[in-house]
């Protein structure tokens, strides 16, 4: 389970998360397990050095590799999306600096997180082993998702693809939820939610317009 107990955080981080909460439900991120979450993980441990003065504020921030840190209100909006229950298993697509990740373990998932670019999942690695010895991180095509740990009670992709991947909607049980941004430019997306609701069956539903970095790989935009 996610702690920050072991960390001597500055007052003023904790007040910066606590406004960051408050900016994100006024915007609209109603679930209090979301805010409760965004409000515990320190996100200047997953920020690059000496941009201190951008880590609260809602907004994405690059990390390399034409990668970014997501804004925090995608964050809450994607995993409120999800509809998390403690215990669940969570497959994230995308690693990128790992706060994604670090925000689904602390609201109780066992998250499994797939990274195509090995130095950001090293990185993503330093990190999380020291505050979350939870989360289970693996390199390759993320597109392909992760049959070995299969079936997933929820997906989250945190990159933009030009249609649904067919693996990911096989790799969810029966009642799992697919939350991923789709487009079929690499400029714009619609953020998906799809349910698998029997064997065969799954329910689409559309939740406004998102930009994100794009989903590569073999079922994802090629380079």
């Amino acid at each position: 389970m996610f702690t920050t107990d072991n960390f001597n955080e500055e007052d003023r981080m904790r007040g910066q998360r606590t406004k960051l909460v408050v900016e994100l439900r006024k915007k609209g991120i109603s679930s209090e397990k979301v805010l409760e979450a965004i409000g515990k993980v320190p996100r200047q441990l997953f920020f690059p050095k000496d941009f201190e003065q951008f880590v609260y504020r809602d907004a994405a921030f690059p990390i390399g590799h034409g990668q970014t840190i997501s804004q925090p209100y995608t964050v809450a909006f994607q995993t409120e999306l999800l509809h998390i229950q403690k215990g669940d298993k969570i497959l994230e697509i995308g690693t990128g600096s790992g706060y994604q990740a670090a925000v689904l373990s602390a609201m109780g998932a066992n998250v499994y997180s797939v990274e195509v670019v090995k130095s950001l999942l090293v990185e993503a690695t330093k990190v999380l082993k020291n505050i979350d010895s939870n989360i289970k991180l693996f390199h390759g095509d993320g597109t392909l998702g992760l049959s070995s740990e299969a079936p997933f009670d929820a997906i989250l992709v945190t990159a933009g693809a030009p249609d649904v991947p067919e693996t990911y909607m096989q790799q969810l049980k029966i009642g799992g939820r697919l939350v991923i941004p789709v487009g079929q430019n690499r400029e714009s997306q619609q953020m998906l939610r799809v349910t698998r609701t029997s064997q065969t069956e799954f329910r689409t539903e559309v939740f406004g317009n998102f930009k994100f970095v794009p989903l590569l790989g073999a079922k994802g935009w090629k380079t």
